[in-house]
């Protein structure tokens, strides 16, 4: 395997994140631009511009070039259907980026790249079956099953964010109604926060002063610093979301079987306060308990690195 760096790009609704990362999984070269907000084609403009500038970092060679991008990715023609916060549609965007470049792309869901990207270095190293749940704004997901990254007949394989918990239940930024993501996401957990305050319970007393009544300023980092703190509301705000989170994952588990579930994303930053409940959640639901093996569920170690790490290695290992 070459021993040169590998590119890796993480196209958000925000920012183009790039890296260089070496054959250990170790991110040795970082830049970054702003998203352009103007179309698709300014995005693959600075795409392209923030690879070449990769490739010159890394004195010209580079062992392959991977972008993660939020979405419906098909990993395998390098083409991404729909993307939820970028002005994306129906396009072949690594032959997009490779044509401005003149290098191999490859292209994956961010969450899948995320997966690979801790699989390969991070909480799923020496197994071969793993799921990540990303909790962040949303749920994302990424699956390794038998040593393969799961992708599905059309690219769109692992979107554990989308299972139905409930079809009458609030409706989803996908369309649908009851996605776990509507219950488990760190904008579920904002929710919860203002549906407590403006309920006038005394538990919400410490939310209440924090945003200084007015719930729609508070965020999930207020949330978590009050449940940190031992706040009585807080804490049992992070109970009612692992549990559901938990819930979520023994349904899927049931499907898919993993060794190790690992939980990454930005409410993952919690720790056990969310890793608690979500563990008693999980073994109350998990088809089979008491007679199985269970899952491990585990905290993620590569933090929001996980996504330019797993493009990075993907395409390294695809291009050699």
């Amino acid at each position: 395997m070459s021993q040169a760096p590998a590119v890796g790009i993480d196209i958000g609704g925000t920012k183009i994140a790039g890296a260089l990362v070496d054959a250990e999984g170790r991110i040795t070269h970082r830049e970054q631009l702003a998203t352009p907000g103007e179309g698709a084609s300014q995005i693959l403009d600075a795409t392209a511009e923030l690879v070449t500038t990769l490739v010159a970092a890394a004195g010209g060679q580079v062992s392959g070039v991977g972008m993660a991008c939020a979405g419906m990715v098909d990993g395998r023609a390098g083409r991404l259907w729909f993307s939820p916060n970028l002005p994306l549609r129906d396009l072949d965007v690594a032959g997009e980026v490779r044509r401005r470049t003149g290098h191999e792309v490859v292209l994956e869901n961010d969450a899948n790249a995320a997966a690979w990207g801790e699989y390969r270095f991070g909480s799923g190293v020496d197994c071969d079956d793993m799921l990540l749940a990303t909790v962040g704004t949303g749920v994302g997901g990424g699956c390794v099953i038998d040593d393969r990254l799961l992708r599905g007949a059309f690219g769109i394989g692992g979107e554990i964010g989308h299972v139905t918990m409930d079809p009458h239940g609030p409706r989803c930024g996908c369309g649908n109604h009851g996605c776990l993501e509507v219950y488990a996401s760190g904008t579920a957990l904002e929710r919860y926060a203002r549906e407590l305050i403006s309920s006038g319970e005394a538990t919400g007393a410490g939310l209440r002063e924090r945003c200084g009544d007015a719930p729609e300023a508070l965020t999930g980092q207020d949330v978590t610093e009050l449940a940190r703190d031992g706040d009585e509301g807080a804490v049992a705000l992070f109970a009612r979301l692992g549990t559901r989170l938990g819930e979520g994952m023994a349904s899927v588990c049931a499907v898919v079987d993993p060794a190790v579930v690992v939980i990454g994303g930005g409410v993952a930053d919690a720790g056990d306060l969310l890793l608690d409940p979500t563990r008693e959640a999980f073994a109350a639901h998990l088809i089979g308990r008491g007679h199985r093996p269970s899952p491990t569920i585990v905290v993620a170690t590569l933090g929001n690195d996980a996504g330019l790490v797993g493009a990075a290695t993907l395409a390294r290992e695809v291009t050699t």
